[in-house]
Order: structure tokens, then sequence, then C-alpha cells
């Protein structure tokens, strides 16, 4: 099977299907993110009777983007690559002083 061949899936979040076309690559992140998902819907369910699938479904995806950002700020090299380039500037007006 090609990788980039398209699959007709069917993916449950919150108690809905959802009718998907993906690649065969990806077909197993988009089951895992939403076996993720569900998962803290039904965490949530456990702690909060008084509430819908909707208002669950909002707070984990509240909590999991929330986690998202978090690591893509710990991923960006942007500051170090300021400083870098301060520092290379630095050192290039030190080297044509010399």
């Amino acid at each position: 099977m090609d990788t980039n061949e398209k699959l007709s899936i069917k993916v449950n979040l919150a108690d809905r299907f959802y009718p998907l076309r993906v690649e065969a690559k990806d077909e197993e992140k988009i089951r895992r993110a939403a076996k993720t998902i569900n998962d803290k819907i039904n965490q949530y369910k456990s702690r909060y009777s008084d509430k819908d699938n909707q208002d669950f479904l909002a707070m984990a995806a509240l909590q999991l983007v929330t986690k998202v950002i978090e690591s893509e700020e710990k991923a960006d090299v942007s500051p170090l690559i300021a400083e870098l380039e301060s520092l290379d500037d630095h050192l290039g007006r030190i080297i044509e002083g010399i």
C-alpha cells in the first residue's frame, strides 16, 4: 500500500463518529490523537457529573492545546539564534579591529 494513499476512516470523538479521509501514513497518529482526547474526556466525566460532552470536549481541547503551546515554546530557538547573531556581529567587529 502506498503511504500517500487516502483512507476513509471513522473517528470517535466524545461519542460521535466523524468520517475522515486521511493519508495511510497519518492514520495511526489520528487514531492516537482521538484516543488521547477521549481519555481526557473520560477523566473529566469521572470528576464532573453536571456537565455534558461539549463541556468535556472543550476542557480536553483547552488542556491539550495548552500542552502543545508549551512544547512549541520550549522548542523555540529564535532567542538563541538572535543571541548567536549578536555574538557573531560582535566578534566580527573585534576581528576587523585587529
